[in-house]
């Protein structure tokens, strides 16, 4: 896939200490000025700053040119979803693509009951040996309080876990 090259100047735009904008498009939005989001090493800025291994996924409807991304949440709370409508985001996208994957250690799909199943997943910010952060997506339908769900959860968080300290 072919990108258009830079601009020669990035636009000027608040990141991070020791972070350096790396990728950005333009946010359509109604009568204000152009507005923008961007990508450093480290995170999403949409404009709050979100580091990549909190971000659980990030979508691109194309018939719309719409970014969603949608954050990480603690077991029982709302993830929180962003929705942007981006101009010429080519090089954006392929940023979130290629560090929200980086961030993803660990990731295991566990059958749990017919077809329903669980995801077992580890993360960390992309290119550390930090600590990992492990999550568990459950299909509609299971019941995390169910003890015949959790014996399965939790045999497969214990499995995941040998396996990364070897």
């Amino acid at each position: 896939m072919r990108f258009p090259p830079l601009p020669a100047r990035r636009p000027p735009f608040p990141v991070g200490r020791g972070e350096r904008l790396l990728a950005w498009a333009e946010v359509r939005q109604p009568g204000d000025g152009p507005a923008l989001v961007g990508g450093t090493r480290d995170a999403l800025y949409l404009p709050t700053r979100i580091p990549w291994e909190q971000v659980a996924s990030a979508d691109w409807d194309q018939e719309e040119s719409t970014l969603r991304v949608v954050e990480v949440a603690r077991f029982g709370a709302s993830s929180p979803v962003h929705e942007l409508r981006l101009d010429d985001a080519g090089r954006l996208l392929q940023l979130v693509r290629e560090r929200v994957t980086a961030s993803i250690a660990v990731q295991r799909h566990v059958a749990v009951a017919g077809r329903r199943s669980v995801r077992i997943l580890a993360r960390r910010a992309p290119g550390t040996r930090g600590e990992l952060a492990w999550f568990v997506e459950y299909d509609d339908g299971l019941d995390p309080a169910d003890p015949r769900v959790d014996v399965v959860v939790q045999e497969a968080l214990s499995a995941a876990r040998a396996d990364v300290q070897v």
